[in-house]
């Protein structure tokens, strides 16, 4: 079946409803599923009492309005059969076995699959819900008459689609979720992967607040998605004002919310990713061990549901660059803490290792960047002096005058031991011991100046000189290795890329930088130049912020520019990371990754197949590169992401990419 990627869209909806007037409400909600065929809806629920209304009071009492809810509630599960093609969900009285319940019904495609009273009824303050019904524990029988055959009734049910395994719908009104265990707890830990909630619960100052806590708490304790359908402004206002607030929620994030206060019918609609609970459910073994303590027998009911057509457009936001946060509060935010998380797990190892002083590599790009002033202010944490830093710029044949620059105008501002140490003549040394003539160029007789010069004047097609390259990078982690403790200044997508050279910048004593995305890093250094420098150090370091990424191993040009760009050859690093994200955090396929990249809003616009070609890049990457990440020195997780041998990531470092690959489009088979 064509699941959309896994996606199963969903609705929160709310009548125009007209207290104790079954039929007027029942037309309204017809018309509302018809509106949810529209848009290629699979689940829409209804809230608490949607039928007959919430605040019907002691009319629900009377023999006439139990049973004209039942009658509509039969005509509607009649009519929607060729209106709607997914499940629905309503809530009415029903009266079973001399009681009555507060419930839920579930139908699809003219049929009723089962009935769900309400575990948890309150009965303080405004609440009244135990004056009327019974809880579900008090009910007798397990099967209800709706017409002339019976129907599943109780707590104890799932409703399994057969042709959508990962979509199992779990039922619970308004209270329940107020309640310490909740009955959604029990039926996640039961297989259930999509939550739905009947809710009338009104509207006091702050509890739209709470209650969008409580959804998205539930959500993520659960590992699934929650569909909270509250009752709108149409119930009665006598004491109580209601809002409508239709809240969508998925692993602890809340992916739609309505607006409150609206009048008329609400709909509210997005689109749940099942494949996310799935691969965390996978993950967690402390979900899958709460089984032994709460499993509970439940019966499944099962459907098979046909997925309405619809566009290809996605119902929910896809985030470009899922590391950084768009709300500038929060970006400010999750800055300041990843920031003290490397300053504190820094602080740590070198207490530990008796605060010796510090050897750092200070390129005048980013990543060092970070590090060198994460490196400061640990340092001054500790209350050591900042002279323990010995800091070095080691300029090479790529070098170019601005980086160099930066380096020393930020060593300068920052107050540590600062020198510089030019490695091209130890380079053209080992280059000749080897035997190696870099980029086909002789090196007898040759100067470090001469060579630099022919170097510069090398024509584009002939910048490719992998040896040439690693020297240089090997010659620094050499010369900071024999200088004491190395701070590490790699980050995360360099790292998924393998965009290190083996022993050289991948090595060092403890990494700072190791899980931080390249995305990320240019904001944590902005962020910290604006929150915790001045002065010459701030000027420099918004300077750095805003230089092209390069790892300067190459030549420059002849005008002494950057002629080795990085994302010329890994991918632009928003591309890098946002592969990185849902192919690591959620273990999505390649196909759903390039549907995801074709919804988000990246710096630039990319064809489809630039965004193909890029992810065959950072697959191919990715899998040919996981030896150099089996021995990463030390460093802080910060994120959801990481890959630490020792942590969150274990793979063979001779894994093959070959599934991955052809799941791009089917052609690539090396």
């Amino acid at each position: 079946m064509h699941t959309h990627h896994g996606f199963l869209r969903v609705a929160a909806a709310s009548t125009d409803l007209r207290v104790a007037d079954p039929a007027f409400n029942a037309a309204r909600t017809l018309e509302l599923l018809a509106d949810a065929e529209k848009q290629g809806v699979n689940l829409a629920v209804f809230p608490e009492m949607g039928l007959t209304g919430y605040t019907c009071g002691d009319l629900f009492h009377s023999t006439t309005l139990p049973h004209a809810a039942a009658i509509e509630l039969h005509q509607l599960v009649t009519q929607a059969r060729g209106v709607f093609r997914g499940v629905a969900v309503v809530g009415l009285p029903v009266a079973v076995d001399g009681q009555l319940f507060n419930a839920a019904a579930v139908f699809h495609a003219g049929d009723l699959l089962g009935v769900v009273p309400k575990s948890y009824l309150p009965n303080y303050k405004e609440f009244y819900d135990a004056r009327y019904y019974s809880p579900a524990a008090n009910a007798v029988s397990r099967e209800v008459r709706f017409g002339s055959r019976p129907v599943p009734f109780g707590t104890d049910l799932l409703f399994a689609c057969s042709n959508l395994p990962d979509f199992v719908l779990g039922v619970e009104i308004c209270e329940d979720l107020w309640a310490p265990v909740p009955p959604s707890s029990v039926q996640a830990l039961a297989g259930a992967t999509v939550l739905a909630n009947l809710s009338a619960s009104n509207e006091v100052i702050g509890k739209g607040g709470y209650r969008r806590e409580l959804v998205g708490g539930q959500s993520g304790r659960c590992l699934a998605g929650y569909v909270y359908a509250a009752a709108g402004v149409g119930e009665s206002t006598t004491d109580l004002v209601f809002g409508g607030h239709h809240l969508i929620a998925e692993n602890g994030t809340i992916v739609a919310e309505a607006p409150r206060f609206r009048p008329g019918n609400q709909f509210l609609v997005a689109d749940l990713d099942l494949d996310r609970f799935r691969h965390d459910r996978m993950q967690s073994n402390t979900f899958n061990d709460a089984r032994r303590d709460f499993a509970e027998p439940f019966r499944r009911v099962p459907f098979g549901l046909e997925v309405s057509p619809r566009e290809p457009k996605l119902l929910r936001a896809v985030d470009a660059h899922p590391f950084v946060p768009k709300d500038p509060a929060t970006l400010k935010d999750r800055c300041d803490e990843i920031f003290h998380t490397q300053l504190a797990g820094l602080a740590k190892r070198l207490h530990h290792a008796g605060t010796p002083a510090v050897s750092i590599g200070v390129s005048g790009g980013l990543d060092s960047t970070l590090a060198l002033i994460v490196t400061c202010k640990t340092m001054d944490a500790l209350g050591v002096p900042r002279d323990r830093v010995k800091a070095v710029t080691m300029p090479g044949f790529g070098t170019t005058s601005r980086t160099k620059g930066n380096a020393h105008a930020l060593m300068t501002a920052l107050g540590i031991s600062a020198r510089e140490a030019d490695i091209r003549a130890i380079c053209l040394d080992q280059m000749k011991a080897l035997g190696h003539s870099p980029f086909g160029l002789p090196l007898d007789g040759e100067s470090v100046e001469s060579l630099s010069e022919k170097l510069r004047h090398l024509p584009a097609d002939r910048r490719n000189d992998l040896v040439f390259e690693n020297v240089q990078a090997r010659v620094r982690t050499s010369l900071l290795m024999n200088s004491g403790f190395v701070i590490g200044t790699g980050d995360l997508s360099e790292l998924a890329l393998g965009w290190t050279t083996y022993n050289a910048d991948h090595m060092s004593m403890y990494n700072p930088n190791v899980s931080i995305p390249k995305t990320l890093v240019k904001f944590l250094v902005t962020w910290a130049a604006e929150n915790e420098f001045d002065g010459d150090a701030r000027r420099t370091l918004l300077d750095i912020a805003a230089t092209p990424v390069s790892p300067e191993l190459l030549p420059t040009s002849a005008t002494g520019e950057i002629a080795q760009a990085t994302e010329a050859t890994v991918g632009p690093y928003e591309l890098v990371d946002f592969f990185l994200y849902h192919t690591l955090r959620w273990g999505a396929d390649p196909a759903k990754v390039l549907f995801l990249a074709s919804h988000a809003k990246f710096g630039r616009d990319y064809t489809p197949a630039e965004v193909r070609d890029w992810l065959r890049v950072f697959l191919k990457r990715f899998f040919a590169n996981q030896f150099k990440r089996s021995c990463l020195p030390d460093g802080p997780k910060v994120g959801s992401v990481s890959l630490s041998p020792r942590g969150d990531w274990r793979m063979p470092s001779d894994a093959v990419a070959a599934a991955w690959l052809v799941g791009i489009d089917g052609k690539d088979k090396d």
